[in-house]
């Protein structure tokens, strides 16, 4: 059974209103989150990729990636939990695992429920909510796992 249904979430998945790189974050994390998250990548054996400017890399352990000093390149890490569904996550701050998804992939309910997935493998692993804001309307959530219910739920009205 879905955690959502398309019909009553799609109004927020149109890029158009919402933006189309929607923030999708782990609030009050630590590096120990962050390395629990890069180990679920690996252990589920989703295709990722690593890279800091344009050099592709192994992946790095949390702690390497966040001690790095301000101006050094930008470290990017993609993850595709299936072929057409990407998450590429940032590496901004060691307190808050912080990502984006692409609403232009996010189409349908089947799409969704690859997003409701991947949200709710990261929470349970953490053992911590994961919300989604529109894009850059940081702290104002649309949905999100939710640890309390286990469960991907809508956070805003519809």
């Amino acid at each position: 059974m879905s955690d959502l249904l398309w019909d009553d979430v799609k109004r927020f998945f149109d890029p158009a209103s919402m933006g189309a790189l929607p923030d999708v974050r782990v609030p009050n994390a630590s590096v120990e989150d962050w390395q629990a998250v890069l180990d679920l990548v690996a252990e589920k054996g989703w295709k990722h990729q690593y890279a800091e400017g344009t050099a592709v890399l192994p992946l790095p352990r949390a702690e390497v990636v966040l001690s790095r000093p301000l101006d050094a390149e930008s470290p990017i890490l993609r993850v595709w939990p299936t072929a057409d569904v990407q998450a590429v996550f940032h590496f901004l701050d060691d307190e808050e695992v912080d990502f984006d998804v692409d609403l232009r992939e996010l189409q349908g309910q089947e799409r969704l429920d690859v997003l409701c997935g991947f949200l709710r493998e990261i929470g349970r692993r953490l053992g911590k909510s994961v919300l989604m804001d529109a894009e850059g309307a940081c702290g104002h959530p649309i949905l999100g796992f939710d640890a309390g219910t286990d469960r991907v739920v809508l956070l805003m009205e519809s």
